[in-house]
This record gives C-alpha cells, structure tokens and sequence, in this order.
C-alpha cells in the first residue's frame, strides 16, 4: 500500500480564535483557546488519501512530562471531564482531514504540546507535533469561573481598558487605565509568571496538577504582582522618592510593566502602588480567564494589631500627629475574580477579594484572598482566606483622640468612616457601581460621609464621657476644584444655659492618601464667644494660592479644634479630602467612521484653571489605536490660556478601545487626564 505523509498542520487559527473567544490574542505565535469547548486542526496528506478502515490517528497532549494518549474515534460525543480527540465522518475530506480536540472544563491552564500520529493498519506511517495555549473559560457552564451574563463576560474578561476610582468619597476620581491584554507580548509575560514562580520551581508537576483550579491560580498570582517573596513583577514604594524608578501614578497601563518585567530577565519593576498593583493583577487574570474586577474600598483600614480599631491622634492645635502604627488609608485598591469555591462550599460562590498589594502575609508569603466577598459580610473569619485581613479594611472603628504631652484631652468613636464606599467601574458604561452592600450592612441609605463632627467629652478616660455640651461640625461648602477657593463651614451649637468663651483652632495639612499629613500649610485662630444656646457659623477660604504648590495630586486633612477656656476641655472636627483636577477634552475627527488601519485625527485641549502659569508633557496612549506612546512637550500656559494638540493615530483592531491623554506638570506635583472610548469599525 502507497505510503503517506502529514505535509502540514494547520490550526485553523482564525475559526479557533472566533470560536473561543480569544481573536484579540491573534499575534500569539500559538494558537489559544479555552478549556472545555472543541478546537479543530486540519492535516494535509501527501501521497495517498486518509482511509478511515484502514488507518487510525491518536494524539498525545502535553503539559510539561504530564500527557494523556488517545485515539481519535468518530463521535463527537464529548465530555467535560476528560480530553476527548474526534473526526466529524460526515465532513471527511481524505486529504485534509479536519479533528477536533476538546479539553475537559477543569484541564489546567498553560501552553500545551500536541504530537498527533498518522497509523495504517497498526503501524504509525507519519507524525507532527503542534502547541496551543489553553485558557479558563467562563462561557462554559461546567467551568469553575462560569459567569452567567454575557455582558459581564465581556467586561471582566475581554474588555482591555477601565476606569479605577481614587480620591475620597465627596469627590471620587476616575483614572483611566489600559489593561492590555491583547498588546503583543502581555499573553506571554502572564504565562511565564506562572511559571517562574516558586510553586512551580518548587515541583513543576504539582503546579501543572493544580493549575485545573482558580482559587490556586489566583493565590500564586496574587504573590507574584509583588516580588517581596518571589521573582515577582513589582517593587511597592510609598517614599515618594522614585528616582532610580518610574512613579507609580506614570503608570497607564499595565502592557509596559509586563513587558519591561518579561524582558528584564524577571527582575520586579519600580514602583507600584496599590492601584497599579490591583490593575496588573486584573490584566494577568482576564489574560488566563478568570472573570476579574478593580475594587477601591475607601477609607480602608490597616489595622496592625487586629483589635478593630484604628486610632488617629491629633495635637490641641488640630495637627494630625504620626503616634499610630494603624493607618487609614484614604483609598485602597484591590480586585475581586469570579470562581466558585468547593473547597468552602457553594455558599461562598461568586466574587471573591485578592489583594497584590504586599501589607500581610498569608501562609508566610505577601499575598491575599481569595475571600469571598459574602463570607466578609458575614464575618465569617472560619473560612479561608484571609477574611479577618479584609473585614478589619472594611469595618474597623476609628477612635479619634486629641493628645497633649501625653495627656488624652479628648475621644471620639466613629463606627462609619472605614469602608464607607467601596465601588468598581459599571458593566458597559464609564461609571461608579457601588458595591458597599456586598460587603457590609448598611446602617444609613447613603454609604458616603460628607463630614465628622464630636462633643466634648471628659479627658480622663477613652469612653464617651460626660459632655460639657458644644457641638461642632466641619462641612465643606463643595467638592474642591484646582484653581477654585477652598469653601468651608464651621457650625458651632451651645447646648447649655451657660455662656462660653472658645478658643478655635483651624489647621490644614497636606497628605498622601495613605501617609500621616506633613507640615500644616495653613491655620488660623481666634477666640470665638457663645451664648447660651447659641449656634454660630463660621465661613472660611483657603486661595488657590495657599495650596496649589503644596497638594498638587495629594489630599487635604482639615481640622478645627474648639477649646473651653474655662475648662480647657476640646472638642475636634475633621475632614480629609481631595482636590478635583481639571480634565483633558478629547474630541476626535469623523468619530463615526473610524476603521483599522486608516490614519485619523484626535484633538486635545487643556485650559489652565491655575492662578500662575503651568508647562508640562503630553503622553498620548491606546492599546489598538497607538503603537506604544507619543510623548510631547507643551510650552507654558498663562492662567485661563488654552492649549490644543492634534495628535494622528492608527487603529490596528475593531471594537471599543480607549484613548488616553495625560499631561504631567512640571512645576506643580499635578498629572491632568482625560480619555476617549473611541468605536473602531470594520472597513
């Protein structure tokens, strides 16, 4: 009989690619595609035709030394739980047979290896071998990171750009973000993290055996964004000294830190924050499959001691003082990924808390969850993991406490400030979700607090004690805006029958959203009488002036301090809060028509609302708009001038993609943003 040989493979990459959801990989050198579902290869034989009676193919699929052998029969019958190898015998073509393989729905993730053999009545006539990377699959019912609802699908898996929220909950600020996780090499860098490391330097084959399951996939992700344990992708620094790095807020994306990672040999990238932590994270699980999500739970905790308190100490003068290894952090970002949780119980299906940002070691290593997100409200703290970690972020007290040499004058007990908003970007749109009641019961319909006020109470003990009946509040008149007076009201009420005189002290303090201010920028003080029963406003301005060159992108810490000069008792009032910039208009030419590979033009204005003149650079981004970055100098702006750029990009894919401008000041410590989700047409 005439002898045949496989003169070629093809993978069929564009119907595999469609198929499995994964055309925005097709720059991949192999093919992907996801678990549980059937790809198709097609073989093209020279010599004589495949013959069905006579001759047999099997395949063998590798991951790493572990394989499985199988025969390719003629049903298509498959299964979710073990690989299954098929010929469609109604679709036969002898000379270029197509097979399908089909992955069961908890095969493990990683590149695979195929070696596929041609047999003619039991002796093999030829080989070839192939590769193809195998993804989680959330379109599949049997997968463990099913997701129900196609919307969410493609936002939590396929969409490559996002907003994450920062700032303080009067004045939440969006901050555009690409994930990138179609740019080229970003498949690749994800891959190669999983395999550099430790569980898989450790024993490769246990790696590979657990690598079926998202809870230990997530687990060993969330220990390698940061590299405190591990060859892992980031160095954290919160110094503010990035000299020998980039600062973390320069970050837009996380392609570039990927990559510069991948190419370093895995040497961690300088520096990373929380929210660029949160956001690679989320690149590295969309890549691999698992449903994911950026979280900023504000006014988040660190509680060191684990007793559910945290407490802020303040001198007579209103000064925030640094006497507390407890912090609140004015923000914090984390990700929630998608997955069910046999290993707990099906109760805890459904989202689940990971935190890559390296504060606590869970089973000896710097990382954090997954903690589902109903077993944090429940305050579950039996199940694992780390959910005593996260509901210390999410609901510690704060005991505020006014400190002079050494001597408590006055406390208060705030039970609503820690985690008083915890949100994500809405499905579809460039919103705020908030999300606050997945974590925790809401005592009050609104879930942000505008200001935090007190009483006086007795000095000697760390209770609410015996109040001497002056109420104060602290209120900002709105949410501040660059280049706008900073408006305050300071509301004071008697409610005694007794005049008073009161000594008041007003202190504002530059801050970073997760440092103790720095040196007061602006007080004042005064003596202020009240009669009895009496309630006096007071109305206050910090200028433009006063604080532009001092805040920059950080946040303000106010306080005012009341003192009875008669008893030398004082009551305390704070807010803390951000300053909203102002935002780079983009307006793009033709924005109807827009297609691949066809130049067009986008327009960026900025106006300068600052009371002197700014210069800066431009950095103009988009994954599948821009290749890389433009970069460009602009000129100084008077105060009120305006300034426009006309910046040419190239669309490389169809689909909503998101442009981003960014222009960081050179004389002020400020970045201004602004992006445009632009629709990219096909031709």
């Amino acid at each position: 009989m005439e002898d045949f040989v496989i003169k070629d493979v093809d993978l069929e990459k564009s119907e595999n690619l469609e198929r499995h959801r994964t055309d925005g990989f097709s720059s991949a050198k192999s093919l992907v595609v996801r678990r549980g579902a059937p790809f198709r290869i097609s073989l093209r034989l020279e010599g004589r035709p495949f013959n069905p009676k006579t001759d047999s193919l099997r395949i063998k699929i590798m991951l790493g030394r572990l394989y499985v052998i199988m025969p390719v029969t003629f049903s298509n019958k498959v299964s979710s739980s073990q690989w299954k190898a098929y010929i469609e015998q109604d679709n036969l073509d002898p000379q270029s047979p197509s097979i399908f393989i089909s992955s069961p729905a908890s095969a493990s993730v990683g590149l695979y290896g195929f070696q596929l053999g041609l047999f003619s009545q039991g002796s093999q006539q030829a080989r070839t071998y192939g590769k193809f990377i195998l993804l989680c699959n959330p379109w599949c019912p049997e997968d463990t990171v099913y997701i129900p609802f196609e919307d969410q699908k493609e936002e939590y898996v396929q969409n490559d750009s996002g907003l994450l929220f920062m700032g303080t909950t009067m004045n939440v600020v969006s901050r555009p973000w690409s994930f990138d996780q179609y740019e080229p090499g970003v498949l690749e860098a994800c891959l190669n993290l999983l395999q550099v490391s430790p569980q898989h330097q450790n024993s490769r084959r246990v790696d590979y055996l657990k690598r079926n399951n998202p809870v230990y996939i997530s687990r060993v992700v969330s220990a390698m964004i940061n590299c405190e344990d591990d060859r892992g992708v980031l160095k954290g620094n919160w110094s503010g000294d990035f000299k020998d790095g980039v600062n973390p807020s320069v970050w837009t994306g996380s392609g570039d830190i990927l990559r510069q990672w991948a190419q370093s040999s895995y040497s961690p990238v300088k520096y990373g924050q929380c929210w660029v932590f949160a956001a690679v994270m989320c690149t590295v699980m969309r890549v691999l499959g698992i449903p994911c999500r950026v979280v900023t739970n504000f006014n988040s905790a660190h509680d060191t001691n684990g007793n559910l308190a945290i407490e802020e100490y303040y001198s007579e003068k209103g000064e925030k003082l640094k006497h507390s290894k407890d912090s609140i952090w004015n923000f914090h970002v984390w990700v929630e990924c998608w997955m069910t949780r046999k290993d707990i119980g099906v109760e805890m299906d459904g989202w689940q808390v990971l935190d890559p940002t390296p504060q606590n070691r869970s089973g000896g290593v710097f990382c954090c969850g997954p903690s589902p997100v109903k077993a944090i409200k429940d305050r579950r703290m039996d199940l694992l993991y780390d959910i005593p970690f996260v509901c210390a972020e999410v609901n510690a007290d704060v005991h505020t406490i006014i400190v002079s040499q050494g001597r408590v004058l006055s406390f208060n007990k705030d039970t609503e400030r820690v985690g008083s908003l915890i949100c994500t970007k809405a499905v579809g749109f460039p919103r705020v979700q908030r999300i606050t009641g997945d974590y925790k019961y809401i005592k009050s319909p609104t879930s942000t607090i505008s200001s935090r006020s007190s009483t006086t109470s007795d000095d000697s003990t760390l209770s609410r004690g015996s109040s001497i009946g002056v109420f104060v509040s602290l209120n900002l008149d709105k949410a501040p805006v660059a280049g706008e007076p900073i408006g305050f009201t300071v509301k004071v009420m008697n409610k005694q029958r007794v005049a008073k005189t009161m000594a008041v002290h007003l202190n504002a303090q530059a801050k970073e959203y997760n440092h103790s201010p720095s040196d007061t920028f602006w007080q004042m003080q005064g003596l202020m009488q009240l009669a009895p029963m009496e309630v006096k406003i007071l109305t206050q301005q910090i200028l433009p002036a006063q604080y532009e060159d001092v805040v920059g992108d950080n946040l303000i810490n106010l306080a005012v301090v009341l003192e009875d000069r008669a008893s030398h008792k004082r009551v305390l009032a704070t807010e803390e809060f951000n300053i909203s910039s102002p935002q780079l208009n983009i307006q793009i030419t033709d924005e109807d028509s827009i297609v691949p590979n066809k130049e067009h033009t986008a327009v960026v204005t900025f106006t300068n609302p600052f009371s002197h003149m700014v210069s800066g650079v431009f950095t103009i981004a988009g994954a599948g708009l821009v290749q890389g970055k433009i970069h460009f100098r602009m000129l100084p702006v008077r105060p009120g001038g305006r300034v426009e750029e006309h910046i040419k990009f190239m669309p490389s894919m169809v689909g909503t993609r998101m442009l981003q401008a960014n222009l960081a000041l050179i004389n002020i410590n400020c970045t201004i943003r602004g992006f445009k989700m632009v629709s990219v047409n096909r031709a």
